[in-house]
C-alpha cells in the first residue's frame, strides 16, 4: 500500500534532535509493554514516495483509491515495534525501534505493501482529528499473517484494556471492484436499485406509518410554526426589500444543539466500556486463514450483486464509482442521525399523502423506500397513467410521435362528446362537493371524492415548519448536501471522458436534436421584442381601419390609437417599445409589471397581448401561432405556455376556450398551464368580488360543470385536453399580514381588504383540484397538476407549501437558504424550473444563481425562459438560456443534455409522447429507463444519479430500521457489541 502522509506536530520536549536510531524515555517504577505490530516496507523504492507519519488519520480509518491495474513490485521490509512504558503516576513514554535509517522519534508511520499500480491511500485530514493519528496495516503481499494497527493515542475503550487486541482491517481487496465493509444490519438494509428518478401522474398508495417517528419537538409544532409566521410578518413590516429568511440563531436551535452536545459528551465516556472485553475476546478468536479470505470474497461479491446488471452495453455502465461505507458514514453520531432520519421520513410521508390524494406524480424510487417502513405493500402500477392508445410498433425506429391528420379543435359536435352523468356540484367552505342528484344536493347524495381536511393540513404544515428549523436536522442536511456536491465533482474528475466517449458513439444525436421543453414561460411574453415590433407594424399596415378599442362608448381604429400617441409605423422601434427589463427592475416587481405595456401604454397591451378584448384576442392568437410555427420549424423545442384566469367572473374559462378554438391556437409542440394571479385584494377593492369563495367558484365551478357534462361547454372540453396544470403567480416578496391557521376565516367569510397568504391560496387551489382530478379520472379525462411559482422571494414557508402540495415548482431560489427543504426536494425529486436570466434582472445576480449547485447535488432542475419578451434577444430564447448557462458555468455536453432530459420528464406532455422522446422504457428507473439514442445522456450519468439517491434513501431508512432492531434486541435482553468504525473511500 503506497501511503502519502504528513508528520504530525510533536512537542519539543518529546524529541531529541540528536537521536537518529533508537529513542527511549523511561522513569523509575515503570511497566513496559512491547508489541511488534508488523512490517514496514521502504517507501523510497515505491514511486519515489517517502514514508512519513499520517497526521489526522484515526486508528480505524483508511482511505483507498484503486484503479484495478497491475501491482507494483515489493520493497525491503522493516520491523516496527511499539513499546508502551507506563509509570505508576499514569505518565508514559514510548520507544520506537525501527531497523532502518528513518528517524523514529515520537510519531507514527503507515506501513507500505504491494498495491495495484496507480493506487494511492490518502488521509481524511478534514474529517478526522489529529488526536486520532494511528498506524493502519493493510497487507496485500504474500505475507498475510502479520498485520495490525498501532496508535500513540488510542480512542477510549478501543484497544486500551488488558489483553485487548486492535481490530485488523480486512486483508482482502478485490482489484477493480468496490470494497465495502458493513455491519450485518447495514448489509440487510442495502438496496439493489439502479434507475432514474421521474414521476408520473397517478394515485400513490396510502402508506400507513408503523415506525416510530417521534422527535423531541412533538407537541410543540403549533407553537413553533406560529412563532415563525409571526416573525416573518414582523420582519416584512420592518424591511422593504428584505430577503425574508429566518434568522440562523433561533432559540430552539440553540437549545437543541446544547442538549445534543451534552448527550454526546456523556455518551463518549460510557459507550465503549460495556463491550471492551467482549470485543477483545472476539478479536483474539479471529483466525487468518484461507476460509476467512474466501468469506470476505463472498461478502464483497454479494455487495456487488446488489446492483443489477440488466444493461451490459459493451462496458458502458462500467465506470469509476465513489462510495462511503462503514458505520457512522454520515459523520454524525447515531442519535443525531436517527433524529434527522425520523424528521426526513416524516416529511416524505406528509408529501406522499397529499400527492397521492390529488393524483399527482410521486417519485417511484422514494415510494419504494417508504414502502419498507410501512405495513401496506405499494402497487407500483398505480403511478402509471391510463394508457391513451397502444404504442405503435415503430416506436423503436422513430423519435417523432405521430401527427393527427385532423385538427383537435374541429369537432365541436356535442353529440360526439361523452354523455352527461347528471351530477350536481356546489362549493362548501371553499371546496366543491359533488352530488349524484343535482336537485337534492345534500349529504345523502354526496359522492365520496377525497380532499384534505383543513385541520389536518394545518397540523402537517406546523410539523414541516418545525422540522426545517431543527438545529441538528439542519446540520445533518447541510452535511449531506455538501457531500453530494463533493461526490459529483469526484465523479466528473473520474468519468467525464467516459461520458463524452459514450456520447460520441451515438450516431446523429447531439444537443441540438434532443427534445427540450421550456417548462416555465408565459404566453403573453413568449415572443421577443423584435418579433412583437414586426407584428405591430404589420398589423398597422394590414388592419389600419379595424376597430380595436372602445373608449367612452366610441370605437377607435388601430390607426387612431397610434395617432393619439403621435406615432406612426415608421417611428416604432425596439427602444420605443421599451419592454426589456433593465437594472431598474431589480427588486422592483412593480416596475417589471409595467414592462408588459408596449410604449408604456396599457391600451396596447390590451390590444395585442390579451385574449379578452374588443377583437376577441385576434392579434394575440396570430402572434402565438407565429411562435408555434417557429417551434415546429425547430422540431425539437417545446413549450408550456401560461394563460391567465383571474377569477373575476364565471365566464372567463369559456372566453379563453373560445379564443383558442376560434383561432385554432394549437400545436403539437405546445401545452397549456392556467395561472391564477393572487390579486383578490385588488378585485375586492374594486368591488368586483365580495369574498374569497366567489373567486374560487369562478375558477373551479366551470371545470366541474364541463367534466360532468362536456356538451355544456364544448370548446372548454376540447381546450382542457391540452391543459396540464395550474400555476399560482404574483410578487412573492409582498408582505403577508396573516398567518394561515385554524383561526383564519373560511373563504366565504374572507371579506377583508388584505390579501390571503400564499399557503391559503395554495391549499384551496389544491383541494379543489384534488376533487376535480378524482372526477375526471372516473370519466376517463386527463388530470391536472399543481406547478406554482414558489421560492423566488418571500418567506420560506412558501417552499413548505410547495413541498406538500405541488408536483413541480418554478424558481426555487430560496432553497439555497433552507438546507432541510433542499435535501427534502432532492429526496422527493421535485422538479424545479429555473430561469437564471429572469432572476438576474429581478432578484438574484446570475453568478449567485444556485442552478449549478442544485444540478451537481442531483435535484431535478431544468432551464426555462420565463419571459422572453423582457429578458431575451434571439428567436430561440430557450437555446439562449442554454448557451449562456453553458458559457458562464462551464457546463459540459452531458450536463446540458441532462437538463434537457429533466425538462421532458417534469413536463406535462403525455406518457405516449414522452415514450417517443425519451424511449419506450423511460418510466423504468436508472439506466434501464434511459435510451441514449434519444436523450444523448450517457448511462453512466443516469446510473450515478440513481445509485447516489439510493444510498441517501438507504441511509435514512436504514437508521430507522436499525433503531427498531436494537429496540427489539433490548426488549429481549440481548446485548450485541457494535463494530469498530471503519471508513473506506473507494473508487472502483
Amino acid at each position: 500500500m503506497l501511503t502519502r502522509s504528513v508528520t504530525p506536530p510533536v512537542p519539543p520536549s518529546t524529541l531529541n534532535p540528536g537521536m537518529e536510531d533508537d529513542h527511549t524515555l523511561t522513569h523509575a517504577h515503570t511497566h513496559t509493554h512491547t508489541h511488534t505490530h508488523g512490517t514496514v516496507r521502504d517507501g523510497s523504492n515505491v514511486g519515489g514516495v517517502r514514508l512519513t507519519a499520517a497526521q489526522g488519520l484515526s486508528s480505524s480509518t483508511a482511505v483507498h483509491v484503486e484503479t484495478g491495474t497491475d501491482s507494483l513490485s515489493t520493497s525491503p521490509t522493516y520491523t516496527l515495534t511499539h513499546i508502551h512504558t507506563h509509570t505508576h503516576t499514569r505518565s508514559h513514554t514510548e520507544t520506537h525501534t525501527a531497523e532502518s535509517k528513518q528517524p523514529t522519534a515520537h510519531f507514527i508511520c503507515l506501513s507500505l505493501s504491494s498495491l495495484p499500480r496507480g493506487s494511492l491511500t490518502l488521509p481524511l485530514q478534514s474529517a478526522l482529528t489529529p488526536a486520532c493519528a494511528g498506524l493502519v496495516f493493510s497487507s496485500s503481499g504474500p505475507d498475510r499473517t502479520r498485520r495490525g494497527k498501532m496508535s500513540s493515542n488510542p480512542p477510549p475503550g478501543v484497544g486500551s484494556g488488558p489483553g485487548a487486541k486492535p481490530k485488523p482491517l480486512s486483508p482482502f481487496r478485490k482489484r477493480g471492484s468496490l470494497q465495502y465493509s458493513a455491519s450485518p444490519v447495514e448489509s440487510r438494509g442495502s438496496r439493489h436499485l439502479l434507475t432514474s428518478q421521474h414521476s408520473l401522474p397517478g394515485i400513490p398508495g396510502a402508506l400507513k406509518q408503523t415506525i416510530d417517528l417521534r422527535t423531541s419537538m412533538d407537541g410543540k409544532y403549533k407553537e413553533i410554526a406560529e412563532e415563525l409566521f409571526s416573525r416573518s410578518i414582523a420582519e416584512s413590516d420592518m424591511l422593504l426589500s428584505a430577503p425574508y429568511e429566518f434568522p440562523e440563531d433561533s432559540p430552539i436551535e440553540q437549545l437543541e444543539e446544547r442538549r445534543q452536545r451534552l448527550e454526546r459528551q456523556i455518551s463518549q465516556d460510557v459507550k465503549f466500556e460495556p463491550d471492551i472485553l467482549l470485543r477483545a475476546k472476539q478479536e483474539f478468536m479471529k483466525i487468518d486463514s484461507a476460509t476467512d479470505l474466501e468469506s470476505l470474497k463472498e461478502q464483497n461479491q454479494a455487495f456487488m450483486d446488489l446492483y443489477p446488471k440488466e444493461k451490459e452495453r459493451e462496458g458502458e455502465n462500467e465506470y469509476q464509482r465513489v462510495s462511503i461505507s462503514g458505520e457512522e458514514k454520515c459523520g454524525v453520531p447515531f442519535t443525531d442521525l436517527l433524529d434527522a432520519a425520523r424528521c426526513v421520513v416524516k416529511a416524505l410521508f406528509i408529501r406522499e399523502k397529499y400527492i397521492g390524494l390529488s393524483m399527482q406524480g410521486f417519485c417511484r424510487t422514494t415510494a419504494r423506500y417508504l414502502e419498507e417502513l410501512s405495513d401496506r405493500p405499494l402497487d407500483m402500477g398505480i403511478y402509471e397513467e391510463i394508457p391513451e392508445t397502444s404504442v405503435t410498433a415503430d416506436l423503436d425506429q422513430t423519435v417523432h410521435p405521430p401527427v393527427s391528420a385532423t385538427h383537435p379543435y374541429e369537432n365541436l359536435d356535442p353529440a360526439s362528446m361523452p354523455p352527461d352523468v347528471g351530477y350536481g356540484c356546489k362549493m362548501v367552505d371553499g371546496v366543491v362537493h359533488i352530488y349524484t342528484d343535482k336537485d337534492t344536493m345534500d349529504k345523502s347524495t354526496e359522492l365520496d371524492l377525497p380532499y384534505p381536511d383543513l385541520q389536518e393540513y394545518i397540523a402537517d404544515m406546523n410539523v414541516m415548519m418545525a422540522l426545517i428549523i431543527n438545529g441538528p436536522v439542519k446540520s445533518f442536511c447541510y452535511r449531506r448536501l455538501q457531500y453530494l456536491s463533493s461526490k459529483f465533482q469526484m465523479h466528473i474528475l473520474l468519468n467525464e471522458m467516459k461520458e463524452l466517449a459514450a456520447q460520441k458513439k451515438v450516431p446523429h444525436r447531439d444537443f441540438y436534436n434532443i427534445r427540450k421543453v421550456d417548462t416555465h414561460i408565459h404566453a403573453s411574453s413568449c415572443m421577443n421584442q423584435k418579433h412583437l415590433l414586426r407584428f405591430i407594424k404589420r398589423a398597422m399596415k394590414k388592419y389600419p381601419g379595424e376597430i380595436v378599442h372602445v373608449e367612452k362608448g366610441k370605437g377607435q381604429t388601430l390607426m387612431e390609437v397610434f395617432e393619439t400617441m403621435n406615432l406612426t409605423a415608421f417611428d416604432l422601434s425596439v427602444d420605443t417599445l421599451d419592454m426589456h427589463a433593465d437594472r431598474n427592475t431589480f427588486h422592483r416587481f412593480d416596475k417589471f409589471n409595467s414592462k408588459y405595456n408596449p410604449i408604456g401604454e396599457s391600451i396596447l397591451r390590451e390590444i395585442f397581448i390579451k385574449t379578452d378584448n374588443h377583437v376577441e384576442g385576434k392579434y394575440f392568437g396570430h402572434i402565438i401561432k407565429e411562435v408555434m410555427a417557429d417551434l415546429e420549424e425547430s422540431k425539437y423545442q417545446n413549450v408550456e405556455l401560461r394563460l391567465s384566469i383571474y377569477g373575476r367572473c364565471r365566464d372567463e374559462w369559456d372566453k379563453l376556450a373560445v379564443w383558442a378554438v376560434k383561432h385554432q391556437v394549437y400545436s403539437n409542440n405546445v401545452r397549456w398551464l392556467v395561472q391564477v394571479p393572487r390579486l383578490f385584494d385588488v378585485y375586492h377593492t374594486k368591488k368586483q368580488l365580495s369574498n374569497f369563495q366567489e373567486l374560487l367558484e369562478n375558477i373551479f365551478l366551470p371545470l366541474f360543470e364541463v367534466s360532468i357534462n362536456p356538451a355544456s361547454h364544448p370548446e372548454l372540453h376540447l381546450f382542457l385536453q391540452h391543459v396540464v396544470g395550474f400555476d399560482s403567480v404574483d410578487d412573492e416578496s409582498k408582505p403577508e399580514q396573516h398567518c394561515f391557521n385554524m383561526d383564519s376565516p373560511l373563504p366565504v367569510s374572507w371579506t377583508e381588504e388584505d390579501n390571503p397568504p400564499y399557503s391559503y391560496y395554495l391549499y384551496y387551489m389544491y383541494s379543489n383540484m384534488a376533487v376535480l382530478n378524482h372526477l375526471r379520472r372516473q370519466r376517463g379525462f386527463n388530470t391536472l397538476v399543481l406547478r406554482p411559482h414558489c421560492g423566488e422571494a418571500g418567506p420560506i414557508h412558501h417552499l413548505v407549501s410547495g413541498f406538500m402540495l405541488s408536483e413541480n415548482i418554478s424558481h426555487g431560489l430560496l432553497l439555497r437558504k433552507a438546507p432541510v427543504l433542499q435535501y427534502l426536494y432532492y429526496l422527493a425529486q421535485i422538479g424545479i424550473a429555473m430561469s437564471p436570466l429572469s432572476n438576474n434582472s429581478l432578484f438574484l445576480s446570475y453568478h449567485r444563481n444556485p442552478l449549478p449547485e442544485y444540478l451537481s447535488r442531483g435535484l431535478v432542475v431544468s432551464l426555462s425562459t420565463d419571459d422572453p419578451l423582457q429578458f431575451h434577444f434571439t428567436k430561440e430564447p430557450l437555446m439562449e438560456e442554454y448557451s449562456i448557462a453553458a458559457q458562464v458555468w462551464k457546463l459540459s455536453s452531458c450536463d446540458m443534455c441532462e437538463l434537457a432530459r429533466n425538462s421532458v420528464l417534469m413536463s406535462g406532455f403525455s406518457h405516449k409522447v414522452k415514450s417517443y422522446w425519451l424511449g419506450p422504457h423511460y418510466i423504468k428507473e436508472g439506466q434501464e429507463g434511459n435510451d441514449i439514442r434519444r436523450t444523448n445522456v450517457p448511462d453512466i450519468r443516469v446510473a450515478y444519479r440513481y445509485e447516489t439517491m439510493c444510498e441517501e434513501l438507504n441511509l435514512i431508512t436504514q437508521a430507522i430500521r436499525t433503531d427498531e432492531l436494537e429496540t427489539i434486541t433490548e426488549e429481549e435482553g440481548s446485548l450485541s457489541p457494535g463494530a469498530d468504525r471503519q471508513w473506506q473511500f473507494t473508487v472502483q
